[in-house]
């Protein structure tokens, strides 16, 4: 997104901060836990030209339980990110792999839910339940929730991954995304260079099929019509946030890369 000039930041929300350490090297003062806590405003870095991170830190794993008390407690990351959201394009929240407090806050402070889904057998299973949460949340919390699509990451020409992209497209049909991420190498090596995918293999296939993953969910948000999602209320026309939930991912190979 970034590199076709939309002005992106991304909230790393993961205790594992598996984000921030991939574009970031150092040990920032200010991070997602301290505006959590109330000891900071949304800090933002600046990576490059239309691209900035919300650090995380090891402190998120413990942050659950610390604002458990706290009135509204699914409302706070909404509440920080509403005075900066106009600065930004879209605003891509990358949650941990958990159905806890912070992924419904990332819920409530979203427009929108992208699922990057792993093509094997296991993550597949969970994504009823996932749904069924978004639902809720959508219902309850959030009216203008919406599920805008479902990405299949590391699919291969195997009879594995073809049979579950089947099985996803016969489930849930248009949600799912057109572009398939194929597995490649420089996914899983450009987080050790300290730079995005399109930064480190521009001409590599994992660069290539999220460039037209881009092209589509830019696309669709500005006609508005991915899948059919009447049971998550509208989309809100005057805002970007998106939240990608990364669930089923198992080796940081998130949808924001």
């Amino acid at each position: 997104m970034a590199a076709k000039g939309l002005n992106t930041l991304l909230v790393d929300l993961d205790s594992q901060a598996n984000l921030t350490s991939s574009l970031f090297k150092g040990e920032p003062e200010e991070t997602i836990y301290t505006a959590l806590k109330g000891k900071s405003s949304v800090p933002t870095i600046k990576i490059r030209d239309d691209l900035s991170l919300t650090p995380s830190t090891l402190d998120m794993a413990g942050v659950e339980l610390e604002l458990s008390s706290t009135i509204q407690r699914e409302f706070i990351l909404k509440d920080l990110l509403e005075p900066i959201q106009g600065r930004y394009d879209y605003i891509l929240l990358d949650c941990p792999p958990s159905l806890g407090l912070i992924v419904v806050n990332a819920l409530v402070a979203a427009d929108e839910v992208m699922i990057p889904l792993t093509a094997e057998a296991l993550p597949f299973k969970g994504l009823v339940k996932l749904t069924d949460i978004i639902t809720m949340v959508g219902k309850r919390l959030n009216p203008s929730l919406r599920l805008s699509g479902i990405i299949i990451t590391r699919w291969e020409r195997g009879r594995l991954s073809q049979n579950v992209e089947a099985a996803l497209r016969r489930h849930y049909g248009g949600l799912v995304f057109k572009t398939k991420i194929r597995k490649n190498v420089s996914v899983a090596e450009a987080p050790l260079s300290g730079k995005d995918l399109i930064s480190y293999a521009p001409n590599s296939n994992g660069a290539a099929d999220y460039k037209t993953l881009t092209e589509e969910i830019t696309e669709n948000s500005n006609t508005n019509n991915i899948g059919n999602t009447d049971n998550m209320g509208n989309m809100s026309n005057n805002k970007h946030t998106k939240n990608t939930l990364t669930d089923f991912e198992s080796d940081g190979e998130e949808g924001l890369k």
